[in-house]
């Protein structure tokens, strides 16, 4: 399919900026203004649900003692006597920008949809820390799920981890650490909207889309300069999914990947490999998007659209009869 005439146009506006000089590209900004620009421009982008009937800042201690900012939504309060099950969300921006406020209408729209909690985590962010920071945060997140949730009225035998983009990523390395950890509640479904999971970007997708289509590859690059402590770390699973050796028994996966993506590949392979390994896989490739569409419900329909089947899944892997209803898919019209 061709691309969306909605993105096709934002994508546009995006060149004219950067060509006048009102939009700066994130290599030449500082990560602290690159963070400022990033939820600067998110409230343009996407369309904020109305607030939920409960929603509350929380402090998450880690393994260093730094406790990092969280922030759970909830069609209604959470009851310790009817826990109510939680999908624990991790943010995209490269590891570099992102935050709770940039992802809020995201998450208070899938807390609307599946019915469930969301736990949303402002892990701590390069290049003030680097990798495995990020990861090791989202770890004690769910750690915490399980230690803690209970008393919060979360249910810690029902829960979901998931992210877009850079949180897709961590989303989809805490689902393999939790396989090997048995004191870490279990997920019953990683959502993984458009991860980068590789160790290196040499696909065709990255060469046919790493510029002009919003994600560019000088933007991926500074984004990995800020998180990586060296060269070596690209071959970590913890970073780069694809590089683990055994994916056999992890959560069913939804894959929610952007045709014109340099990305989308990584996310194909990433589907394959876990199939090969027998995971249940729902793989959904939305025709004419490109990265970070999740978030442009103010751009285009399909954002809110991919939202709602995110709900929907959630809300399937929550009830104990179809939590392993999985079959694969694939958005019709994409090959």
């Amino acid at each position: 399919m061709s691309l969306d005439p909605d993105i096709a146009a934002l994508l546009e506006m995006v060149q004219l900026g950067t060509e006048s000089g009102a939009r700066v590209p994130f290599p030449q900004l500082t990560a602290i203004h690159a963070r400022a620009d990033f939820d600067a421009s998110s409230p343009l982008l996407d369309v904020d649900p109305p607030a939920l009937a409960f929603e509350r800042q929380l402090s998450l201690p880690t393994r260093d003692g730094e406790a990092i900012a969280a922030r759970l939504y909830a069609p209604r309060e959470p009851d310790a006597q009817d826990p109510t099950p939680v999908l624990l969300y991790m943010h995209g921006g490269g590891f570099v920008v992102g935050s709770l406020d940039s992802h809020q209408p995201l998450c208070r729209g899938l807390a609307a949809d599946s019915g469930a909690a969301v736990l949303s985590i402002g892990y701590r962010l390069a290049p003030e820390h680097k990798f495995p920071t990020a990861f090791e945060d989202a770890v004690d997140a769910l750690a915490w799920i399980g230690r803690e949730g209970e008393a919060a009225g979360l249910d810690a035998g029902r829960v979901a981890v998931g992210g877009d983009s850079a949180g897709g990523t961590l989303a989809a390395a805490l689902a393999i650490a939790a396989k090997t950890d048995p004191s870490l509640p279990q997920p019953l479904l990683q959502v993984l909207a458009y991860p980068g999971l590789s160790a290196r970007q040499t696909s065709d997708s990255y060469n046919r889309y790493g510029s002009g289509f919003l994600l560019e590859r000088d933007t991926v690059d500074w984004f990995f300069r800020q998180y990586l402590r060296d060269d070596s770390d690209r071959d970590d699973w913890r970073f780069a999914p694809l590089a683990a050796h055994d994916l056999s028994g992890l959560a069913p996966a939804l894959f929610v990947l952007a045709e014109y993506d340099p990305l989308v590949d990584e996310g194909r392979d990433y589907a394959a490999r876990l199939r090969a390994a027998g995971v249940a896989v729902d793989l959904q490739i939305y025709p004419g998007m490109i990265h970070e569409f999740l978030r442009m419900g103010n751009v285009v329909a399909n954002a809110l659209q991919a939202q709602a089947a995110i709900g929907r899944a959630l809300a399937n892997a929550f009830s104990a009869s179809s939590a392993r209803a999985w079959t694969d898919t694939r958005i019709e019209g994409m090959s």
